[in-house]
């Protein structure tokens, strides 16, 4: 293990981010909310400790192990939603204990959305920005970001690519270059941000509206800026600009670049992740919108309006804030279980990712065909790729370890003295990254214990690293020569 080279790398990465931190210190200056000093003291702490860890070891040049790359994405998300609590902590227009500063930031950074917060109509600007800002920076992925940055500095990139990356097949680059990978995926990113932003701002918001609500539309993280999210502006438009961009958002960015690359949009119909992906949205619209419209629940345009949003909300994990937990019948819990199935892979969304769900669908297929045929050589296919074993295994293996820890924390959070729907609700939405449970955490998150939420913020990274990039760090073996 390169200790001293993960110590340079966080070091770097730590100064790296409070730079971030000089934005709202604009913003609060513009509004002039006071909060400046909040975030110049986050600043000021963030780039100090990230100084001091660099400065020891800035001389090592070794280059990153595979290991080394897990270390340093678990140890950077940990670490930063650590430092990007404390603007939340100290700010003036919050009253946050440590445990629910360190909640929201990692709920931010994580994409969750899961908030502690209420009374959000009332916050200083800056605070509402910074939290959007978490998300959108959280979105694309810290590390993913940093690697376009890090072999400037002699550091390798792939090994750390490979660890934050999500999906089962990593090793697969967009470009030769890892580092033009990282900056043909940010580009992107940061075109749907400026697009949706602009359509926001067409569609009736303010400037400063706009740019946070894109921020969180394009991460899938659910923030806002009222305590009714986008409900707040009774306007259908928004509504509909935030389904498409959320949706757009949980495809694969390799699809968007390729598209983007090719000027065509006939690699997404060849792509059978995208179509799985895109079948699951049609089908639970289709359901949402007819069964509102059929109970009388809601009148004819309120339900394909409400319908589309909530559905693209709940399954690409954005979770912006609604009230489909008072929705008749099963109409709630289908969205809520869809969450599950989350984005495709490489892209913003949460839950264990499209390809996964379609590689277990196909294996189920695949051995109910081996009971009639016991002798019958069955390959799995995606498209017209056979997928090795080793990763239909790696991927059940996942399923195993997702099923197992959430009914760890499970269990856990029912000790802390929630009840059934509460628990099983809350875990659900922090280890899918969705944000909004039901029961008592339909909306906010500050009444449960301190224990639920530290046990609620292991969900959130546990789901952000997909589980295995967590967990390993568990093992005796990773720590073995």
């Amino acid at each position: 293990m390169q200790f001293a080279t993960i110590a340079r790398v966080l070091g770097v990465l730590l100064m790296l981010f409070s730079l971030t931190l000089l934005v709202p210190i604009s913003v609060s200056l513009w509004f002039h909310d006071q909060n400046y000093l909040t975030f110049l003291i986050g600043f000021v702490i963030t780039f100090g400790a990230g100084a001091a860890t660099w400065l020891p070891v800035r001389g090592r040049r070794q280059e990153l192990r595979t290991r080394d790359g897990f270390l340093i994405t678990a140890l950077f998300w940990f670490v930063l939603g650590a430092f990007g609590a404390i603007p939340l902590y100290f700010s003036m227009g919050l009253d946050l204990s440590f445990t629910d500063a360190i909640f929201e930031s990692l709920s931010g950074l994580t994409t969750t959305g899961a908030t502690v917060i209420s009374g959000l109509d009332a916050l200083p600007p800056s605070i509402l920005f910074y939290r959007h800002q978490l998300q959108w920076l959280g979105g694309i992925g810290i590390i993913v970001i940093a690697v376009a940055i890090l072999p400037l500095l002699g550091i390798g990139g792939m090994q750390l690519y490979r660890a934050e990356a999500p999906g089962p097949v990593k090793d697969n680059k967009l470009t030769p270059r890892i580092t033009e990978t990282a900056k043909a995926l940010f580009l992107i990113y940061l075109g749907f941000t400026v697009t949706c932003f602009i359509a926001y701002k067409l569609a009736g918001m303010s400037w400063f509206e706009a740019l946070g609500h894109s921020f969180s539309t394009v991460a899938n993280g659910g923030f806002s800026s009222h305590d009714e999210s986008l409900r707040y502006y009774d306007s259908p438009a928004i509504l509909l600009i935030c389904s498409v961009f959320m949706v757009l958002a949980g495809a694969n960015f390799a699809l968007h670049f390729i598209a983007w690359r090719d000027k065509s949009l006939w690699h997404y119909m060849q792509d059978a992740e995208f179509r799985f992906y895109f079948g699951w949205i049609v089908f639970g619209s289709v359901v949402t919108v007819s069964y509102l419209y059929a109970s009388e629940t809601l009148a004819f345009t309120d339900s394909l309006v409400l319908g589309i949003y909530n559905l693209a909300s709940t399954l690409t994990t954005a979770g912006f804030a609604s009230d489909f937990n008072l929705w008749p019948s099963f109409l709630p819990y289908m969205l809520f279980l869809l969450a599950f199935l989350g984005g495709c892979a490489s892209s913003t969304g949460g839950g264990m990712k499209m390809i996964r769900v379609l590689l277990l669908y196909k294996q189920g297929v695949r051995e109910v065909n081996r009971l009639i045929h016991p002798n019958a050589v069955i390959p799995v296919k995606v498209g017209k790729i056979s997928v090795p074993d080793r990763v239909i295994e790696a991927v059940w293996g996942f399923f195993a370890m997702y099923v197992v820890t959430y009914i760890v924390m499970f269990l856990a959070l029912l000790m802390t003295g929630l009840d059934l729907e509460t628990a099983f609700s809350a875990v659900g939405a922090c280890i899918t990254n969705l944000g909004p449970g039901m029961g008592d955490v339909a909306s906010n998150y500050g009444a449960i214990s301190d224990p639920a939420k530290w046990i609620l913020t292991f969900a959130m990274l546990l789901g952000r690293l997909e589980v295995f990039t967590l967990l390993v760090l568990f093992s005796p073996m990773f720590w073995r020569r």
